[in-house]
């Protein structure tokens, strides 16, 4: 059960990143949803996505909060 909501998250997330306020808006509500090992995965997951995305990496301050 847990890969699936794993995969649903990032497939949300990946949908609305074209939006920085929604993308965080997002992230924050998996956070609150996400078990503690899904959130590492979701963690290392977010690095590699915005890498090459400027708009979204100051939504690694809030997994890394």
């Amino acid at each position: 059960m847990s890969k699936v909501m794993f995969d649903y998250t990032k497939s949300i997330l990946e949908r609305v990143s074209f939006d920085p306020l929604l993308f965080r808006k997002e992230l924050q509500k998996a956070i609150k949803t996400l078990l503690p090992f899904e959130m590492e995965e979701l963690r290392k997951w977010l690095y590699e996505f915005v890498l090459e995305k400027p708009e979204l990496q100051q939504c690694l301050l809030v997994v890394n909060s």
